[in-house]
């Protein structure tokens, strides 16, 4: 029940310029994403951006863009019919021969090791609310970071929050992600990680 970096993967929805112009909590919100970016990379836990009509609402902020291996440009409000799946698994090049015979072939769930996904973004009750519940039937674990998100208002933002509980995504902080990454004060990187929440 705890989150393990070996088995994450990090998606940031939408966390564009104009979009959060109009959110009441950017501020915090765009600052626990960066953190989770950078302890992610810090982790070598891959991580994934999304904009939603970048020709209409602009880029995502540029700091948190930079901490993206790729950033995916979409249409849909999810992000999973515009590509998102193929990030987080992509095909596999080599394996199994055609000719093995079925019992000898590598397990499907094998050629993609990552199976969590821990999501935030905004706005949390469509983009995101959206992207986690495709996520969702596709099968993956969705760990949803809910002060690293935001709506326009606490309402929406708090029924995304409710919806997503009752289709099994589990709702985490940003430090309850960092620590669960880490385990353990021991850990080689626990001092760099301790110092993006000080």
């Amino acid at each position: 029940m705890l989150l393990e970096a070996s088995d994450s993967q990090l998606v940031l929805v939408d966390y564009q310029e104009r979009l959060m112009a109009a959110l009441p909590e950017r501020e915090p919100v765009l600052a626990n994403a960066r953190q989770l970016a950078q302890a992610a990379r810090r982790l070598r836990v891959p991580v994934w951006g999304t904009e939603q009509n970048p020709a209409k609402l602009g880029p995502n902020d540029p700091g948190l863009r930079d901490l993206c291996q790729r950033t995916l440009a979409k249409m849909h409000f999810s992000a999973v019919p515009d590509g998102l799946l193929e990030c987080l698994r992509p095909a596999t090049k080599g394996g199994n021969a055609r000719s093995l015979p079925k019992h000898l072939q590598k397990p499907a769930a094998a050629a993609h090791p990552r199976n969590t996904v821990v999501l935030a973004g905004c706005e949390a009750h469509v983009c995101l609310l959206q992207t986690a519940l495709d996520l969702v039937e596709e099968e993956m674990d969705v760990w949803v970071v809910t002060d690293a998100c935001a709506s326009r208002t606490e309402r929406n933002r708090d029924a995304a929050f409710d919806r997503l509980a009752g289709t099994g995504c589990e709702l985490v902080t940003t430090e309850m992600v960092l620590f669960e990454w880490l385990r353990s004060a021991d850990h080689p990187d626990f001092r760099e990680i301790h110092a993006l929440i000080k």
